[in-house]
């Protein structure tokens, strides 16, 4: 395409964070002014070359500072790095590749691709993208945890009962199932997204702010770990189902999906960090496609009040009367707290009720894309949310045991219909350490 195609592109989706007194639309046009359009091919070095002088007459003496985005297929990100680092670097500046996930299929590709990358880039100008870690919600939970003294001594085996991670969406592989298929749901949500949020709510406290004692503590974390076991994994996958008059097609339906897929496009997995802090508190993680809602949250569930006072005011269900955090990081980002109070009246009756932080109405301005964060921090040299190569070995090394068997045995998933709440075996699964999810009890709409 022509530069002015491309402008044309980027216009139609274009936003201006600058206050509209300060000639945004002139700025915004500036930018455009300031995007062109390269054809090459991804393993030619002569491309890259070609690059190369169309960036530097547009660089036009000043300081280059060149960031790739490599957001293409995972099997010739090694092509592009060696050609554009060995003929589009910069001179002068610094050179640095976002590389955006899958990072391989299991430990052993992942640690291939790194090693790869590494013949050719330091550690430092690797920035692997995870943009969950850039959600604002995701963000404060460092804040949440370590600028507020309420959560401090709550936060370890001796008051929190479980913890859950739920990343559920309300619609199937609308034709990315080509793709979907070859990684499914485990690696696609469960060891990047949500084992990164894990990491960062359960690490003890970092040195300082600093990228590298962050994520020093992430992966002190990870190495913690037990390695999933399959008695620990439940995957299912999604069946045609009629509501309502509507149709809504079964994932072996979709066309770019092989006939007779047991890709799972939903698991549930139980996993345990083996230290101090969190011995045998179960971190329960479930994550799937084509369900009943649209949500990604964290929920806290604390313990029991010993000796409960109020036993008999509460009923017989002492769960429903244990305090819950929950942070919904999508959609409407939310913090709540779950509390028992007393219904007004001249009885003693006890109600759960929500102490609430909606972001919508407490702050004004728009949230920020999580992208919008993570490529700034890239600009600016900030490694604080990106994987470093320790922490995704770490990472990998829980998930490939339970994978390959799974494959390896060709476990069938359990058949769930679209737009339910998911597989049955996921609340056995939870069953068997005394957890009921939290998205299903009589406040999970909230």
């Amino acid at each position: 395409m022509s530069d002015e195609e491309l402008r044309n592109m980027i216009s139609m989706t274009l936003t201006c964070r600058i206050d509209q007194r300060e000639n945004c639309s002139d700025k915004m046009e500036q930018f455009l002014q300031r995007c062109f359009y390269q054809s090459g091919h991804y393993n030619s070095e002569e491309g890259f070359s070609e690059l190369d002088r169309k960036l530097t007459e547009k660089e036009a003496g000043k300081l280059p500072n060149r960031l790739f985005y490599l957001s293409i297929p995972p099997n010739i990100f090694v092509d592009v790095v060696r050609s554009a680092s060995r003929t589009a670097s910069s001179p002068s500046g610094w050179t640095r590749f976002i590389v955006e996930k899958p990072f391989g299929r299991d430990y052993e590709s992942s640690g291939e691709l790194t090693r790869s990358l590494k013949m050719y880039l330091a550690e430092e100008q690797i920035f692997r993208i995870d943009h969950y870690l850039g959600k604002e919600l995701v963000e404060n939970l460092s804040v949440l945890r370590f600028s507020n003294l309420v959560f401090q001594p709550l936060w370890s085996r001796d008051y929190i009962r479980n913890v859950q991670l739920i990343f559920s969406e309300d619609f199937g592989t609308e034709g990315r199932g080509g793709y979907f298929d070859n990684y499914g749901i485990i690696r696609d949500i469960m060891q990047n997204h949500l084992l990164q949020i894990l990491a960062l709510f359960a690490m003890e406290t970092p040195v300082s702010l600093a990228a590298e004692d962050i994520r020093n503590e992430k992966v002190k974390v990870l190495r913690s770990m037990r390695r999933l076991k399959l008695e620990d994994v439940v995957v299912g996958q999604y069946k045609g189902h009629t509501r309502g008059g509507k149709s809504f097609p079964a994932y072996v339906d979709d066309p770019t999906v092989p006939s007779g897929s047991v890709t799972p496009t939903f698991a549930a997995a139980a996993l345990f960090i083996d230290n101090a802090r969190w011995d045998g508190v179960p971190f329960l993680m479930k994550a799937g496609k084509a369900l009943h809602t649209r949500r990604a949250e964290i929920r806290v569930q604390f313990r029991r009040v010993p000796g409960n006072l109020y036993r008999g005011n509460v009923g017989t269900d002492l769960d429903m009367a244990t305090n819950e955090l929950v942070l919904r990081v999508q959609p409407d980002e939310a913090i709540y707290l779950k509390i028992n109070n007393k219904v007004p009246g001249l009885g003693m009756r006890l109600d759960s009720s929500n102490l609430n932080l909606f972001y919508s109405e407490r702050y004004q301005r728009e949230i920020p894309d999580a992208y919008e964060r993570l490529l700034l921090d890239a600009i600016e040299g900030e490694r604080r949310l990106f994987i470093r190569s320790d922490e995704l070995d770490a990472a990998w090394a829980i998930f490939t045991p339970v994978l390959k068997e799974l494959e390896d045995k060709r476990v069938a998933p359990e058949l769930y219909p679209y737009g339910s709440r998911g597989p049955v075996g996921a609340h056995y699964l939870a069953a068997n350490y005394n957890v009921r999810w939290g998205d299903i009890s009589s406040d999970g709409s909230f």
